[in-house]
């Protein structure tokens, strides 16, 4: 069983960054590839990120490459997405989620077994 719980959300300017935290719960963090998606008001959830358990190899929805980045820290059981060049189209809520076969898949849902409850992001013009 894996809790994850992510912060630092919240509002900024166009252009801004911010750092989103994933914390996980669980001794065996370091088994799951992890990934970050969002939801904007009236989407469905798409993906954004992926990074697998040793943190060698990464992947990243179009929109988003070259402006955030994903990374992982497993001796402090936490996941984390750079988020650069915000644009208001960036706009969601972003939740992490953890799976163990997922690398193949990394933008299918339901390859993922545990999600966070997600943190807001709003991204003003």
């Amino acid at each position: 069983q894996v809790q994850l719980v992510e912060s630092g959300g919240g509002l900024v300017q166009a252009g801004g960054s911010l750092r989103l935290s994933c914390a996980a719960s669980g001794r065996t963090f370091s088994s799951y590839a992890m990934g970050w998606f969002r939801q904007a008001p009236g989407k469905e959830r798409e993906f954004v990120a992926a990074i697998s358990w040793s943190g060698g190899s990464t992947y990243y929805a179009d929109s988003v490459k070259g402006r955030f980045t994903i990374s992982r820290d497993n001796a402090k059981n936490t996941v984390y997405l750079q988020m650069n060049s915000l644009k208001p189209e960036d706009t969601a809520v972003y939740y992490c989620a953890a799976g163990v076969v997922v690398m193949s898949e990394p933008r299918r849902r339901s390859k993922y077994d545990y999600w966070g409850q997600g943190t807001q992001v709003t991204v003003s013009s």
